[in-house]
């Protein structure tokens, strides 16, 4: 059965430091960690969302949720927690037309314009009822909540873009501080088939402080693969830590939401805060608490239940490099004392990444193709027990060393897909990647696996062009694993992993090449060459 997982690698001490500066004359003290919340909550849902209905109704209906919120908060703030993340979609719910939402939403002032604290002061503005009663969550148990709600902002018909209806809607974020101000909102840039739901004009890139842990930023679910406003918040606001509410449906073997929230964390080395609403019967499950070294997972497809996580992590400061640098450096290294007669495809006198890897030859035999996530993925299969193997697309080449553990015989490929993704989303992909197929026969590689047995030594490398790769490592039952070793090494980004104790599902290096996504406005005005060597680390 698949229950409540936590995943902790390389343990860090707990030992109470205070680290005080200055900011603006006022002292600042923060201890070495905090304690966050995350809640996977299963959604009360309107069973008729198109209908059209009151606000009295709508608000009935989340009170329904605001209620189970409630009861977490509490339970949160007696762990101790000082931060709380609820998901996506969670008071409402979704599925809603841009019409039938409409009652659901509030009203919601802008964060920077006006100081307003919803639990003291519910009669400045109309339509809050729903941030009021998130305040005084926040309020009542002295933590930082962040919820995500729907918000309406109405529009002048001089507006130009100003939608026939009068008023924009959209998929809003939430903080509020331990005193229930409301401090921050977010309005989610990457939509996903959510009609209902406006794209803000502009890109918002938001940033808010605490006490305990400094800046964090925010984003929502199906924004995590996209440029921005991801990248430009850790790259360019120096974000360490990230909230993120999200309602995603898991998609094996590349993107189950632990998989890839773990990936977003371990790449960018930072924390991750993710809550995911959990309906199971849509595939929706899958939150956590993720630092650079550590995972505290829920992903359970079974119960109907939701679950709260609370976890103690370290205290990542953009001004203390040298303490992120300690706590990370078991993950990713660079490879400067990593043997180089283990590297299979970048030695000194080869030329051209179509060179074929000595061994390759036989494997290059039985090259297929196979679909996965709706691509055409070029595939090899693993028929020895130990061995090298390539395969190539466009200017991708992927190469694989392993030696296989066991007995099983469970068929593994590696594949290579470099194309842009067309279907729910439209972004470039560049990946290279070790799975698990659904039987023995070379038509079910690619599908959904959530069991394996096999277990494999590798090492997997490609010579990726976009510096952006998120490193996947699932194992059976939807558990997570974290390499041996990350890194560039001679132009190929390499992973390396050496035992381990379950089946493996997948093992991957995801690059998203946000440059050559159908729509680059965004990317190339804010870049502009940026993201050269961002993560490279040589």
């Amino acid at each position: 059965m698949l229950r409540f997982m936590a995943k902790i690698t390389f343990g860090i001490s707990c030992t109470l430091v205070l680290f005080c500066y200055q900011v603006l004359s006022v002292e600042v003290c923060r201890r070495e960690h905090f304690v966050a919340a995350v809640y996977e909550h299963h959604v009360i849902l309107n069973p008729n969302p198109t209908a059209v209905t009151d606000r009295q109704s709508a608000l009935d209906l989340m009170k329904k949720n605001l209620d189970i919120y409630e009861e977490q908060v509490i339970a949160a703030a007696e762990q101790g927690a000082q931060i709380i993340i609820f998901p996506e979609d969670g008071i409402q719910g979704f599925n809603f037309t841009r019409a039938s939402i409409y009652p659901y939403l509030d009203l919601i002032p802008f964060p920077d314009s006006v100081t307003w604290n919803p639990c003291k002061e519910a009669y400045l503005f109309n339509d809050t009822e729903v941030l009021h009663r998130l305040s005084c969550m926040a309020l009542k148990n002295q933590l930082f909540l962040v919820a995500n709600v729907g918000t309406k902002q109405f529009c002048e018909p001089s507006d130009p873009s100003c939608p026939p209806d009068g008023r924009y809607q959209f998929n809003t974020n939430v903080v509020f501080s331990d005193n229930g101000t409301l401090i921050a909102r977010y309005r989610k840039q990457n939509l996903y088939f959510e009609y209902a739901f406006n794209t803000p004009a502009e890109v918002d890139y938001i940033v808010f402080d605490t006490p305990f842990a400094g800046k964090f930023g925010i984003f929502t679910c199906f924004d995590i693969l996209f440029y921005e406003p991801a990248v430009p918040l850790i790259k360019q606001y120096n974000v360490k830590q990230v909230v993120y509410p999200t309602a995603w449906m898991n998609q094996l073997p590349l993107l189950s939401a632990v998989e890839f929230q773990q990936a977003f964390a371990t790449a960018f080395s930072i924390h991750l805060l993710a809550a995911n609403i959990h309906h199971p019967d849509l595939g929706m499950t899958g939150s956590g608490i993720y630092t650079p070294t550590k995972s505290f997972i829920f992903y359970d497809m079974e119960s109907v239940n939701g679950k709260l996580i609370v976890a103690e992590i370290p205290v990542i400061l953009e001004h203390e490099t040298q303490m992120a640098n300690s706590v990370i450096s078991n993950i990713q290294k660079s490879f400067s004392s990593f043997p180089m007669d283990t590297l299979v495809c970048h030695k000194e006198d080869q030329k051209d990444c179509s060179e074929i890897a000595e061994g390759a030859s036989k494997a290059a035999l039985h090259i297929f193709y196979g679909e996965m996530m709706y691509d055409n993925f070029t595939l090899a299969p693993i028929l020895e027990a130990e061995g090298n193997i390539h395969v190539c697309s466009n200017t991708l080449c992927c190469y694989l060393n392993y030696q296989r553990l066991d007995s099983s015989n469970e068929l593994y490929v590696l594949g290579v897909f470099d194309d842009l993704h067309t279907v729910h989303g439209t972004y470039y992909v560049q990946a290279c990647v070790l799975v698990k197929c659904g039987g023995s026969n070379y038509t079910t590689c690619g599908q959904e696996v959530t069991k394996a047995t096999g277990m494999i030594d590798f090492q997997l490398q490609g010579n990726f062009t976009t510096a952006f790769i998120f490193p996947l490592l699932l194992k059976s039952d939807i558990t997570l694993d974290f390499a041996d070793h990350l890194g560039w090494k001679n132009n190929y980004y390499v992973m390396q992993k050496r035992g381990g104790s379950s089946g493996l599902i997948t093992a991957g290096l995801y690059g998203r090449w946000y440059e050559k996504d159908s729509n680059r406005t965004l990317y190339n005005k804010n870049v502009n060459g940026y993201s050269k060597n961002l993560n490279k680390r040589d």
